[in-house]
Order: structure tokens, then sequence, then C-alpha cells
């Protein structure tokens, strides 16, 4: 029986980014960059007002505030020649002791350094009263504060979120080079499965791991083709398999593990590429495969029958090869410690990855963690229990009891509206 972290390396081993395409920026957003965004023109490209208020020669007001040698405090008054909007296009110039109005974002007059704030002034529309002096600098944005030609705006690598989206636009990138979203397509297998637009029949039931594993999909970033329902007849099945190997960077089979179908189904992908059905050491879903199809070993994940199951598998082995894919730092979940509220059964030898649900002590900030579904394999099949689920409770492979209070890894899943 080989080992999560084993079998996780494999899967690991396997992850490809795809070949990196120019979007928009606008859906460039959770995407990794592609390129070295080096910006042509300085931001801002002109000095301009960073508040509200008056542009000014800093000299003329200063020394507002102060007393002059006789102890008289020394006041400035300024005719206000101008009104400069923010977008204003006629470039317009201050003299010695003259002050013009000026927008946020407003470009400042020639030979004005200073922009006074309205709450330093008496607010005059025609002549102003100075209040307080400012300095030169002050309340300006000077060309290329931000960004000068030449600097990388954004470096390939990041992964392009609301603040690097305005950095594009503010140096005027409308598209950008990024590694896409990595395609999966979802299949299930099964005579026994009918869509959800059916009434099933007497020993069928709904198709519901096209469903939950392409929501699945979705959630970790993946561009998702749900196939649907797939006949287990060879001829058919290696048709739709070769077809979504050739556009897909990942595929995942709901059903193909465990009883004879299941035989047929591994037969056939045997003879596209290497396939491999083992025994994990994780409960539920120890059962599964992995194997790299194709003429591009495209990864291919067989997934047990069982919602709940493939559900965890899927969490465990799928997702993270996804998040790599991205390009994500850390594609796990995220791992935190929680005192266990009740018992926990596990299955011994076997890591456990059962669902639960995470609270928090408002008290002392502790994480207190409820275990959802009772023994091992009881209620393995109740999909409402992981609905309920906010989280997967990690208990090791040498741990078969849990006694309520012990601490345990929990793997936050993902939150709930």
């Amino acid at each position: 029986m080989r080992s999560v972290e084993e079998q996780q390396a494999r899967v690991g081993a396997a992850a490809v980014a795809p070949r990196p395409v120019r979007v928009a920026i606008a859906e460039s957003q959770g995407l990794m960059c592609a390129e070295e965004v080096v910006t042509e023109r300085p931001l801002p490209g002109f000095d301009q007002a960073a508040i509200d208020g008056y542009a000014v020669r800093s000299v003329d007001v200063v020394a507002v505030g102060g007393t002059d040698d006789d102890g008289v405090s020394r006041e400035v008054s300024l005719p206000v020649v101008g009104h400069v909007d923010a977008g204003a296009r006629t470039p317009s110039r201050l003299q010695p002791r003259q002050a013009a109005r000026v927008q946020t974002g407003a470009p400042m007059p020639t030979l004005a350094d200073a922009v006074l704030p309205l709450r330093w002034t008496d607010g005059g529309q025609s002549r102003v009263r100075v209040l307080r002096g400012v300095r030169s600098g002050a309340y300006v944005r000077r060309t290329g504060d931000d960004v000068q030609p030449g600097d990388v705006a954004v470096r390939a690598g990041t992964i392009i979120g609301a603040a690097q989206v305005g950095l594009l636009a503010a140096v005027g990138r409308d598209r950008v080079l990024v590694h896409p979203r990595p395609r999966m397509s979802v299949l299930s297998v099964g005579g026994e499965l009918v869509d959800v637009s059916r009434t099933p029949g007497n020993g069928q039931v709904y198709d519901v791991n096209s469903y939950a594993l392409a929501a699945a999909g979705r959630d970790a970033g993946a561009e998702v083709n749900r196939v649907g329902i797939v006949s287990a007849d060879p001829g058919e099945l290696r048709e739709v398999v070769e077809g979504q190997i050739s556009r897909s960077e990942v595929v995942v089979i709901a059903g193909a593990v465990g009883g004879a179908a299941a035989e047929s189904v591994r037969s056939v992908l045997s003879g596209l590429g290497e396939m491999e059905v083992v025994r994990v050491a994780m409960h539920p879903g120890s059962v599964q495969g992995f194997g790299q199809l194709g003429r591009d070993g495209v990864p291919v994940f067989l997934l047990p029958a069982n919602p709940v199951s493939a559900l965890v598998v899927f969490e465990v082995m799928v997702r993270p090869l996804i998040r790599m894919s991205l390009g994500k730092r850390q594609p796990m979940r995220r791992v935190i410690q929680a005192r266990t509220l009740a018992p926990i059964s596990s299955v011994a030898g076997r890591k456990g990855y059962l669902r639960g649900q995470l609270m928090r002590d408002q008290d002392t900030g502790e994480y207190l963690v409820q275990a959802l579904g009772g023994t091992p394999g009881a209620s393995s099949h109740l999909l409402a229990t992981l609905a309920e689920a906010n989280c997967l409770v990690i208990v090791p492979s040498e741990a078969e009891q849990i006694r309520t209070g012990e601490v345990v890894d929990v793997a936050f899943l993902a939150q709930r509206g």
C-alpha cells in the first residue's frame, strides 16, 4: 500500500502549466503572469495635485504662521488666477505671488511646486487667504513617483490580483501574457447512472460525481468541461477519452475503480498510456488510479464511484495538481490545529480525511472541531454530511482512536457564504 505522500509526489511531478496566452487584463485576475511587464512611460506621467486645494509657489507661503521682527503675525493673501480641473490639457503657468485652484489629479501649473490644502485657507474664489504655509513638494505627485520607464510593473510568476490589474491599467497595458487556467474534463462511468434531467428507473441513480467534481475543479481554479456520463463500451470510451486528453490538461474519470466495469475501463486506458491503479494508505478513497495518457502525457485520475470518496480524493490528489499548474506557491489547503469535541474513530494504517465542522471558542480563540459521519465506513456515502462540513479532519495513519480534547490537524475547505 502506497503512502499518501508518495502518491502526491507522483501526481505533483506531472504538473505542467499550460502554454501562455495573451488575455485582456479584465480576464487576468487569479492567473500567473508569464512575462515581465516593463513600463514604457513614467507613472504618473506629469506632476499632478495629490489633493484639492491651491497650486502655489512654496516660497510665497512657507513663512505663513510665523511673526516678523516686530512680533506681528505674518499673513499672506494671493490672487486666484485660474481653476485647473483633473484632465485639463491646456498648460497653465503661475507668476510669483499667485495661486490657482486645482482638483485632485489636475496637472500642476508651471512654476507651482506645492499644493495648499483647502483646510489651510479661507477657501476664497478670487483671492485666497493663506492660514498655514507649505514646503516645496507638499501634496504633489511628481512625474515617475510610482514607476519610471524601464521599471518592471508586474514580474513573471506573479499571481495577478486586484492591485496588479490596476497597475497594468495604470501603465497602459490592456492585455497581458498569462498561464491560463488548466482545462479539466470530468467523466462518469457506470451502467447505473442517469443524468439529473431524467427520472431514475429501478436500480438506477443520478450522476452525482460529474457535477460535484466539476464544481470542485472550478473552485480549484480550473476551466472545466463536464462531459457527463460515458458508456463503458471499449470503443466508445476510448474515443471519448482520446478526445478529452487532446483538449485538456487534466482528466478526471469517476466510477473507474472497483468492480468488473472498472477492469474494462482500465484496460481501455492502458492502451493510451501509462495508467496505474493502487491502494493508497488513506480513507475514504483508498483505491484510486493515476496515469499520464496520450502523446503529451496528460494527467488522468480514476476516482471511486462513491461521491464522498471521490470528492475527498479530489481534495487530496487532484486539487493540488491544479493549483500547481496555476503557479500557486502553496497548492495545499490551509491546515490549522483544533481540539476535538468528541471521540473520532479512524482506520489503523491509513491516513484519515474525515469531514467535520470547525468552530472557534469566542472566549479563548481556540479552534474546535466536531467530526461528522460517525464510525469509518458506516456513513461514508452520505453526501449531506460533506455538504455540512467546512473542514477535513486529518487523522494520522498510526491513530485508530482520537479522544475528546485531543488536538488534530484540520484542513479548511472553501468558505461558505
